[in-house]
């Protein structure tokens, strides 16, 4: 049985479409069509009812797709354990992000990890948390990467960092002459927010709320890239991570104001389907991501 078919029918289920889990495996949707139909004619029985939208896993397909899963884990089994006997750590690490991790941070790992593992490649994938999660889940990636991650019956959750977070103004803003501000400085103000479904807001909500502060909200955003430009703009302040900032306030566009005497730090942490049988390039990036902070980026100095 050949492993891409297990994918497709896998990824077919998850997105409960036909023409997403053809998109995702790069084929067109009439030839998956015509695979299910193959498939559904060879077993004798009907494995998605695509009578309703979005498609339904009849009982007859559930049991299909516990079967595909078993054997595309066993087949990462018997790769881990054939990497072992050569010793040789090659092959591609699949990563999916959310955006905030930064393409500048993300180029340098891979740099590292190139210049460690010559014969493995990174390939990373920037989405929004919840398609990090079903990235992993369906095993399209090792590894995510994603702030304010929570472990699932299907997800392991392994912390990465604490990135504390500040007050984001522009240069021409009268907050930005402040060493430091209270939440209660901010009363009142215009304010860059992210998008209510993500963690991140309800983090700064809970947090502002707590302290009585209300704050007038203009715009808001699912990326942290659009909140930036929004403020280096003059549209307002936000709270964000002083990591996510770095690039902005070396080209004067951004001024990073701390909050005194608080302790706010955005969680971020590296997620993994449970039970996953790492090959080993996907062992040596997990290890490069654990090592203590500066260890990897003061190797790259050096070299």
């Amino acid at each position: 049985m050949e492993f891409d078919r297990l994918k497709l029918f896998i990824d077919i289920s998850h997105s409960r479409s036909v023409s997403r889990g053809a998109a995702e495996n790069g084929i067109s949707q009439s030839a998956a069509s015509q695979h299910l139909q193959e498939l559904e004619k060879q077993l004798g029985a009907v494995l998605l009812d695509r009578g309703s939208r979005p498609l339904i896993v009849t009982e007859a397909g559930k049991l299909y797709l516990q079967m595909c899963r078993d054997m595309l884990r066993s087949r990462d089994d018997f790769r881990v354990a054939l990497e072992k006997l050569k010793g040789d750590v090659e092959g591609t690490v699949r990563v999916a992000s959310i955006y905030s991790v930064g393409l500048s941070e993300m180029s340098q790992l891979e740099e590292e990890f190139s210049r460690r593992y010559p014969d493995a490649r990174l390939e990373v994938e920037y989405l929004r948390p919840e398609k990090v999660y079903e990235a992993v889940v369906t095993d399209r990636a090792d590894l995510g990467l994603l702030s304010y991650p929570e472990p699932t019956k299907e997800v392991t959750v392994l912390p990465w960092r604490e990135e504390e977070m500040v007050v984001a103004v522009s240069p021409y803003h009268p907050l930005s002459a402040c060493a430091d501000l209270q939440p209660q400085d901010l009363e009142g103000h215009d304010f860059i927010a992210f998008d209510e479904d993500l963690p991140i807001r309800r983090d700064i909500d809970r947090f502002l709320r707590e302290h009585h502060v209300r704050v007038n909200v203009r715009l808001h955003f699912d990326n942290l890239q659009m909140i930036k430009e929004a403020v280096a703009h003059g549209e307002g302040v936000s709270i964000m991570p002083a990591r996510v900032m770095q690039e902005e306030v070396g080209q004067g566009r951004l001024v990073p104001i701390p909050i005194s005497k608080l302790e706010l730090f955005r969680p971020v942490g590296i997620v993994h389907r449970k039970k996953k049988r790492f090959h080993r390039a996907a062992q040596a990036f997990l290890d490069l991501l654990r090592e203590p902070p500066g260890a990897w980026t003061a190797a790259l100095t050096q070299s």
